[in-house]
C-alpha cells in the first residue's frame, strides 16, 4: 500500500483521479498548505467550441493564507457561469444528457471554504462513476512529508506527466485532443467506460 498525499482540486483533471482511484494508494488530503494561486484547486480546464478553457472558483480575500481556510466568494454569479460553460461545452456529447441532473448540483452548493465545497464536488463525481473511495485529512503541514507527496504534481500551466490514451472529445475533429481535461470531459465523453480508461493510465511518481 502507498501512502500519498494529495492536494483537494475543483472538477479535478483526470490523472489526479488515477491517483486518487488507485486500489494501492491510501489516500490522505492535504489542508493545511499555503494556498498556492493559478492552480486546479479552484480551477478546471474544459474542452470549448474554441480549446482549453478555464474554469475559476474567485476567491474572497480573508487575509488567511491556509487552503482549509480559503472562503469563495459568491459576489459574481460564477456558478451561473461555469455552468453555462458546461452545458455549452458538452451538451452534445454522448453522456451529458445522462448526467445533467447531477452535475447541476454542483452548482447548487453554497459552501464558504473551497476546500468544503471541492470536497462536496468530489463526493458527486464519485456517485457518477460509481466509486466510494476513503480518504482523510491531515492534520497539520509538513514539508517533506512521508507519504508520496503531489501537491506539486499537477500544473494547470505545464503539460502533463501522465500517460493516456486519445479518446473521442466533442471538438476533437476541429481542434485535435486535449489530454488530461478535468474528469467532466471523460464522464461526458466515456460514460460508463470513464473508471477503466482511468485503470489504464499510466502513473507519474
Amino acid at each position: 500500500m502507498n501512502n500519498v498525499l494529495l492536494p483537494v482540486f475543483y472538477l479535478p483533471p483526470i490523472s489526479w483521479f488515477s491517483v486518487f482511484l488507485n486500489p494501492e494508494n491510501e489516500i490522505l488530503f492535504e489542508q493545511f498548505e499555503s494556498f498556492p494561486k493559478q492552480t486546479y484547486r479552484n480551477r478546471a480546464n474544459i474542452y470549448g467550441a474554441n480549446g482549453k478553457l478555464s474554469l475559476i472558483i474567485p476567491i474572497a480575500h480573508n487575509g488567511k493564507r491556509e487552503f482549509k481556510d480559503i472562503e469563495i466568494s459568491y459576489r459574481e454569479h460564477w456558478q451561473n457561469l461555469h455552468w453555462k460553460s458546461i452545458k455549452t461545452a458538452y451538451q452534445s456529447s454522448p453522456y451529458f444528457e445522462f448526467y445533467e441532473d447531477k452535475l447541476k448540483k454542483i452548482f447548487e452548493i453554497k459552501e464558504k471554504s473551497l476546500l468544503d465545497f471541492n470536497l462536496k464536488v468530489l463526493e458527486i463525481i464519485q456517485q457518477i462513476v460509481k466509486t466510494e473511495k476513503a480518504y482523510s485529512l491531515n492534520t497539520e503541514y509538513i514539508k517533506n512529508p512521508d507519504e508520496i507527496n503531489f501537491r506539486e504534481k499537477f500544473s494547470a500551466k505545464n503539460p502533463s506527466e501522465f500517460e493516456m490514451g486519445e479518446y473521442y472529445q466533442t471538438f476533437s475533429d476541429k481542434l485535435g485532443f486535449l489530454k488530461d481535461l478535468s474528469i467532466l470531459d471523460l464522464i461526458c465523453n466515456k460514460g460508463p467506460e470513464s473508471l477503466t480508461y482511468i485503470k489504464n493510465i499510466k502513473q507519474s511518481y
